[in-house]
């Protein structure tokens, strides 16, 4: 059981609130529009409903004291293990890291190839007689200015198991047998086979995560309803809202003006990780890049943790870049796409998107459903039409090809939108729900840009990075 302090438990109220209404895609996608029990967005469009919000919420970081923080695992000992999809049924990656991070002045990586990256894995109640070899690296954050600290991280491993039965329960151990360092035995369910009457029980959907005892309450929400995926859709750890020594600030942009570059402190990455392995390292969560995943460093150097702490079925699904890529779970086909890369055009990322779209069998996965961190359309003034650009760019090509609903964070309150293509209301158009909700140390969104004087100024929307 986690006791919030009592501050935080009017947010964690409202965030379960949120995930109660949204996070949980039900049994069988097909079976509610057809079983006439749930309105459905035909049955629109839907006059709006705003639910106020105390605008004393606040989240208390978990500090890096805290058990559920702590390393508990000895010399290259697996820890921070999680699970994710490739693009069908019959393939998983298996991913951990070993070794300890360093941080400091005088920091010496580890040699990825010291250890070895395998899994041990078989279906459950039989040997675990299968074996699956991987590769390891490990990533730094760097800075070119004295005084700021340096990190390096433990040996990262990803694997990729194939040939995997759907529907199906399968027990793993991941590790270095030769070293005598392999995790405890861990399980996971494969996805069903693709098919129109094939899904997933229940999908997690949340975004602007964080580790702050309100994204426990999250967490325990979602872990008692046992989700077989989780999508988590950008701003993970939040590990930029530190300087390097640690210190904490409430907002990214608040308490680094006079740093020389915007700092970030790497251990919030490790901490996160290993609170969340008794969840991740059993149900596969699909990650997308947020702008807390920046991270700027040495020689202009972004997402390097964002890119090396998890494994993306990018190549399998014809990416060329972690920022997006695409997978199917049962008859749903999900596309990751990633707002701060170009989308432009003429960009790859729009090419691969174009082919994407094309290659979907709507008989084989009916539902068609994309994720990535900013909001197109919200009402809060919060980030108000920030990603303006990329809906210029992109919000055709989704339309033509029927984009079934859209999930989105970075916005940090819950909004759900009826049908909508070009700000008009369109039958044809996809539902927009945002989840930055999550449970992160930042404010929440309260204001609306349509309440008198909260209509933010055109030049201050668009975000510099994007």
């Amino acid at each position: 059981m986690v006791l919030l302090p009592p501050e935080a438990r009017q947010q964690s109220q409202q965030i379960l609130y949120s995930l109660f209404q949204l996070s949980l895609v039900t049994h069988n996608l097909s079976a509610i529009v057809d079983g006439g029990g749930v309105p459905t967005t035909l049955d629109g469009p839907f006059k709006p409903v705003t639910v106020p919000l105390d605008q004393s919420f606040r989240a208390v970081d978990l500090p890096d004291t805290d058990p559920l923080v702590q390393r508990t695992v000895q010399g290259f000992q697996p820890e921070q293990i999680s699970l994710s999809l490739s693009v069908s049924h019959d393939s998983v990656w298996i991913s951990w890291i070993t070794g300890e991070f360093q941080i400091g002045d005088n920091i010496e990586p580890l040699d990825p190839e010291t250890v070895a990256s395998i899994v041990q894995y078989g279906r459950l109640g039989r040997s675990m007689r299968h074996n699956a070899t991987g590769y390891s690296i490990v990533y730094s954050q760097l800075y070119p200015f004295e005084g700021l600290q340096n990190y390096t991280s433990g040996i990262i491993h990803h694997v990729r198991l194939t040939g995997l039965r759907p529907n199906t329960l399968y027990q793993y151990q991941c590790g270095d047998p030769s070293l005598s360092a392999m995790s405890d035995v861990h399980y996971f369910r494969t996805m069903p086979v693709s098919g129109p009457k094939s899904y997933p029980s229940r999908i997690a959907v949340v975004g602007d995560l964080g580790l702050t005892y309100n994204t426990t309450s999250t967490v325990d929400h979602m872990t008692s309803n046992h989700p077989d995926l989780i999508l988590l859709v950008g701003d993970v750890s939040y590990a930029n809202l530190y300087l390097t020594n640690g210190t904490g600030a409430d907002c990214s942009s608040c308490s680094f003006s006079n740093t020389p570059i915007h700092e970030t402190y790497q251990p919030r990455w490790d901490y996160w990780g290993r609170y969340m392995q008794p969840l991740i390292s059993s149900v596969p969560v699909m990650v997308i890049e947020g702008n807390h995943e920046i991270e700027e460093q040495a020689e202009n150097q972004t997402f390097v943790a964002y890119s090396s702490q998890f494994a993306f079925p990018s190549e399998e699904s014809g990416s060329s870049s972690t920022f997006y890529y695409s997978f199917n779970a049962g008859g749903i086909h999900f596309i990751m796409l990633g707002a701060y890369i170009s989308y432009d055009k003429s960009g790859d990322q729009y090419r691969w998107l174009e082919r994407d779209l094309a290659s979907v069998d709507r008989e084989v996965t009916p539902w068609l459903i994309a994720t990535w961190h900013a909001p197109w359309y919200s009402t809060y003034g919060a980030h108000y039409r920030e990603a303006e650009c990329m809906r210029v760019e992109m919000e055709d090509l989704l339309y033509k090809y029927g984009i079934d609903i859209v999930f989105n964070g970075h916005v940090h309150a819950y909004e759900r939108s009826n049908r909508v293509y070009n700000y008009t209301l369109n039958p044809c158009g996809p539902v927009y729900i945002t989840v930055g909700d999550g449970g992160n140390r930042e404010k929440m969104a309260i204001t609306h840009a349509d309440e008198p004087g909260q209509c933010p100024e055109p030049s201050t929307t668009p975000d510099d990075y994007m």
